[in-house]
């Protein structure tokens, strides 16, 4: 039986391949999924990869994450610094949530090197381009979330 991990994307994400690839990369949005997916079935996951530019929306996974007992890889985007909500749906999870991040949050602007999230993380995962996804689902697999 393959364990669920919802792979969550916060505001902008959606546009990774042409948003500032000297910070975040060559790799589309659509490559990240693929990469996801094809790491994630070979340690044993089914992952499904969203991304929003809506608070809510991604408050109403999280629960949906909490009440499913389902891991959880995250990318809150700008979300990380100041969204208080998101980070008390984060709070109420029930399986691993790690929080991830493309680029170095504090090797760059001040007001990126504060996360709301990072307290109520498993843990996290920051400054490795795409490959921190990677790094966030092997732990998730080491971790026993598969």
């Amino acid at each position: 039986m393959t364990t669920r991990v919802l792979v969550l994307n916060g505001p902008n994400l959606g546009r990774l391949g042409s948003r500032e690839p000297d910070v975040y990369g060559a790799t589309s949005y659509a490559g990240l999924v693929q990469e996801c997916t094809e790491l994630g079935a070979e340690l044993g996951f089914d992952v499904e990869v969203r991304e929003t530019n809506d608070e809510a929306e991604l408050i109403g996974w999280l629960h949906e994450a909490a009440d499913g007992r389902i891991p959880v890889v995250l990318n809150p985007g700008a979300f990380t610094h100041y969204s208080y909500a998101m980070r008390d749906a984060a709070a109420q999870r029930t399986a691993p949530l790690i929080e991830v991040h493309i680029s170095n949050p504090y090797a760059r602007e001040a007001f990126r090197h504060n996360s709301v999230v990072a307290a109520v993380a498993s843990g996290t995962v920051a400054g490795f381009g795409i490959g921190s996804y990677r790094l966030a689902l092997r732990a998730l697999a080491e971790d026993g979330a598969s």
